[in-house]
């Protein structure tokens, strides 16, 4: 649990709000020695932080990581559906206790719509990085079978990020002879995802969900919303951890 809450306080300095308050410290540190760079980055802070909490640039950042949606029903070749934690929904009242949240309820639901339209099984994949008594994966797969009343295959619970997610489920599926897999998970996620189930050995059938999309374009697109900061994180994370399992699978390649 100590590396993901170090990864977690270091990816909180990378991502808005957190670098937008560094390059504002920053701004401030400078006026005294540096008036003109000191007001230049404290201007800077605070265009940026408009423009990320505006849904209009929100919604390009992640469309740009997505790729052009497509049915991956036309491709038939996929032995198995492979679904992607996305977070637990802590100490829900309404429930009893933890249980999925709603990223990962999107994921479900396009999980069981392929499971109907293919019969292929399903494997469910996502720990515990914050020590948590149950899995993601145990939610996530008790919530399948209880709400959309579709079975699990297998469930990985010992993972922590996106490249765990990836190998460990090749050790199960592999065991199964499977290696052509439908993975479902958000569209923003989709790129990384790809990167780190083929580094092993998987050949992917993307199944993207929960894509960036708009009913049209209006003034509200253009009002600072807490919501779409997040969204633009989201793109920051995203890029950061591609870049990340770039060197990573670089370096693993080279030993």
């Amino acid at each position: 649990m100590l590396d993901w809450l170090i990864r977690n306080a270091v990816a909180s300095a990378l991502l808005p709000p957190g670098c937008l308050l560094l390059l504002a410290a920053g701004g401030l540190l400078a006026l005294r020695r540096a008036p003109r760079t000191g007001q230049t980055l404290l201007v800077l802070s605070v265009v940026l932080l408009y423009a990320l909490s505006t849904r209009f640039v929100a919604d390009h950042l992640l469309q740009a990581l997505e790729a052009p949606a497509h049915d991956p029903l036309a491709s038939r070749a996929g032995q198995a559906i492979v679904v992607l934690g996305a977070g637990t929904y802590f100490n829900a009242p309404e429930y009893g206790g933890d249980t999925v949240n709603s990223h990962g309820l999107v994921r479900l639901r396009y999980a069981a719509h392929l499971h109907r339209a293919t019969t292929k099984p399903i494997l469910i994949t996502g720990g515990s990085p914050q020590g948590a008594g149950q899995a993601e994966a145990a939610h996530m797969a008790a919530a399948l079978n209880r709400d959309f009343g579709v079975p699990v295959a297998w469930i990985e619970d010992q993972s922590r990020t996106t490249l765990e997610n990836a190998r460990y489920s090749r050790r199960l599926l592999g065991a199964a002879g499977i290696g052509t897999v439908y993975l479902v998970t958000h569209a923003w996620h989709m790129p990384r995802a790809v990167r780190a189930f083929e580094s092993a050995g998987f050949t992917v059938i993307p199944a993207a969900t929960g894509y960036a999309t708009r009913y049209r374009l209006t003034i509200l697109d253009f009002v600072p919303d807490a919501r779409a900061l997040a969204d633009s994180s989201r793109w920051f994370h995203e890029v950061i951890g591609m870049a990340w399992y770039r060197i990573q699978l670089t370096l693993a390649r080279g030993q």
